[in-house]
């Protein structure tokens, strides 16, 4: 038996550190960089050794994957590189193709894309309000009949044809004004025919043609000077060329643009400053069926009456006769242009 054997007492040769090459057994080595014995001991601690990169996995950042806000738990399976399958919530295998991280419990994210899609549907919203707000009907062409709603636009229709036919009569006179030979008979006839229509519109000539009677009986309560005016006006508006209003007496009055009525005593009126008596009838050449129409329409003049308790009668005729004159007006300030 040699001396370290003998030195250990078991026989075996007592344990070193490493010998540096060509040195005694049991001197530490002297170089620089040679590893501590404690570190060479099998029962010494080590450190956790991390996993190895695999060469084919990119560094952190670059695979597209967002950082994890503080406290966010994240589901590892959920994480995965572009284009690798992840498993769903049905155990299915789904492409992914960016991956999603959540975001910590409490947190909303905004994108610009989620807040220009709520801005447009809020715009889209108020766009169809305000429509809905235009396009409303008004309440009394809703209330009125289909039947009166086609006159109305039968009674404008044939005012439209008057007045192309006007037009055209204007225009051939023009035409027939500058033709040269003609044009001294064609300016006498035509300033005749200007003069006849402003002395019926004056009142001043009386006329005849197809027209329309118009009485007012009273029921309740009298027959008051608004119901005949808004009556005067309805017809005007309907294309009415020349009026006049007489009372139960007889007494007759043209009715031309200055005319104004008033209410007099016991259910009378007072037209141009003479008193009629009822029931008063209005007579008025026209269109019958555009003015009759026109006084019919609901909340009209008609409706107004009979909802006081009166009743308005309508006569139509081939050939009214509006003989009643009103004196010529004489004009103290209005002068023609030159």
């Amino acid at each position: 038996m040699s001396d370290e054997q003998s030195d250990t007492g078991t026989g075996w040769p007592q344990p070193g550190g490493p010998t540096r090459p060509g040195g005694p057994a049991g001197e530490p080595d002297p170089r620089p960089d040679a590893p501590d014995p404690d570190e060479l001991s099998p029962l010494a601690p080590q450190e956790p050794v991390g996993p190895q990169e695999r060469p084919d996995e990119e560094p952190a950042g670059e695979s597209g994957v967002e950082p994890v806000d503080d406290g966010a738990t994240v589901d590892l399976n959920a994480v995965s590189r572009p284009g690798e399958p992840v498993a769903g919530s049905d155990g299915l295998a789904e492409p992914v193709g960016v991956s999603a991280v959540p975001v910590a419990a409490g947190r909303f994210r905004w994108s610009t894309a989620g807040v220009m899609i709520v801005a447009l549907l809020v715009l889209l919203g108020f766009t169809l309000v305000v429509q809905l707000k235009t396009t409303s009907t008004d309440p009394t062409l809703g209330a009125t009949r289909q039947e009166d709603l086609v006159r109305i636009l039968s009674d404008l229709d044939a005012r439209e044809s008057r007045l192309q036919q006007d037009i055209r009569a204007l225009e051939d006179s023009q035409r027939q004004l500058r033709s040269g030979e003609q044009g001294r008979q064609a300016a006498l006839d035509e300033a005749t025919r200007r003069a006849n229509e402003l002395g019926i519109l004056a009142g001043t000539l009386p006329a005849v043609g197809p027209g329309l009677t118009v009485q007012f009986e009273a029921g309740v309560k009298p027959i008051t000077a608004t119901r005949v005016l808004d009556a005067v006006q309805e017809l005007r508006g309907a294309g009415a060329e020349a009026m006049q209003i007489a009372g139960g007496d007889r007494a007759t009055v043209r009715i031309i643009a200055s005319t104004y009525f008033l209410d007099g005593d016991n259910g009378s009126l007072v037209v141009e400053g003479r008193r009629l008596t009822g029931p008063f009838t209005i007579t008025v050449i026209g269109d019958p069926a555009t003015m009759r129409t026109a006084l019919n329409i609901p909340g009209g003049v008609v409706a107004s009456v009979r909802g006081v308790g009166g009743n308005v009668t309508f006569g139509e005729r081939e050939v009214a006769e509006v003989s009643a004159l009103h004196a010529p007006i004489k004009l103290e300030h209005a002068r023609p242009v030159s």
